[in-house]
């Protein structure tokens, strides 16, 4: 198992500049940075990729940031506009050896609201058709997809294991992976270890955090069966501590964290660590 940090605990945009965390991130003991990329041309791709390797780092998953603008079941221009944003991730990650682009990449986070049923099916099939381009455009560059299925106050799209199978079976392709979130998946699935289960050889990645976005452990949620469940579909890849705080002003909007949920957004992160490298393994 693989401990990463998801990088909107404590910067958004993610720049050259950020790379003056990674000591801290592996002071506190993190294998590993989940780099959230706003703009491929906010960063220096060997720049970064030479700071990870100084502090002993990798890096194995992008996040992508799904903002108003991208949105895969938009308007054409947003269509567009995210298509060409998500293949820019790509192509960084090809030159920087990251292997899984990660998160919500079929809408922007936030849009939630009911539509009819044929509505949602045109959704649905627009979006199926420009996941399946880019999977072919990661495939080519040997990288892998991992959607992830939000909660209903952040999408009316995909909300539950079930459903992103689904859509993951209709992509059809190899490099098409399902991403885990236990935030979400803690509101949108009756049993968690259950879901993982169900999930099976398609799980590609997992964020960890706390039922109310605070430090992993510190919450309700049975981490002994996560593990367990993990562990019964051989889940051996990253798990990304991905948690949010008042600090990063535009992500705490985007997340609704209107409140001090921890002491702090590093309580977050070593706690965090230490306990799932006690628990996950």
């Amino acid at each position: 198992m693989n401990f990463g940090i998801n990088t909107f605990l404590f910067a958004s945009p993610f720049t050259n500049d950020t790379v003056k965390l990674f000591p801290q991130f592996k002071a506190w003991g993190f294998d590993s940075v989940e780099i959230c990329l706003e703009h491929a041309s906010h960063v220096d791709p060997s720049f970064i990729k030479a700071a990870l390797e100084k502090n002993g780092l990798e890096c194995r998953t992008f996040c992508a940031a799904m903002g108003p603008d991208h949105d895969l079941r938009g308007t054409p221009q947003q269509q567009e506009s995210s298509l060409n944003y998500l293949k820019s991730l790509l192509d960084v990650m090809a030159t920087m050896g990251v292997e899984r682009l990660v998160g919500p990449l079929y809408s922007s986070v936030g849009r939630a609201d009911a539509v009819p049923a044929d509505e949602y099916r045109k959704q649905w099939q627009t979006v199926v058709g420009h996941l399946k381009t880019l999977a072919r455009y990661a495939q080519d560059r040997n990288l892998t997809l991992a959607i992830e299925p939000l909660n209903r106050f952040e999408t009316d799209f995909l909300n539950t294991v079930d459903q992103t199978l689904q859509l993951i079976a209709d992509i059809d392709s190899p490099a098409v992976f399902l991403h885990f979130d236990t935030f979400h998946m803690n509101i949108e699935e009756k049993f968690m270890d259950k879901a993982i289960l169900k999930a099976g050889r398609l799980l590609g990645h997992v964020h960890a955090c706390g039922c109310d976005r605070g430090i992993p452990g510190n919450d309700h949620m049975d981490w002994i069966g996560i593990n367990k469940a993990l562990k019964e579909v051989g889940y051996d890849k990253e798990v990304s501590i991905e948690s949010f705080t008042q600090d990063v002003k535009v992500i705490a909007k985007a997340a609704a964290i209107w409140r001090k949920i921890e002491s702090s957004q590093e309580a977050i992160a070593a706690e965090g660590v230490q306990f799932l490298r006690k628990v996950l393994r």
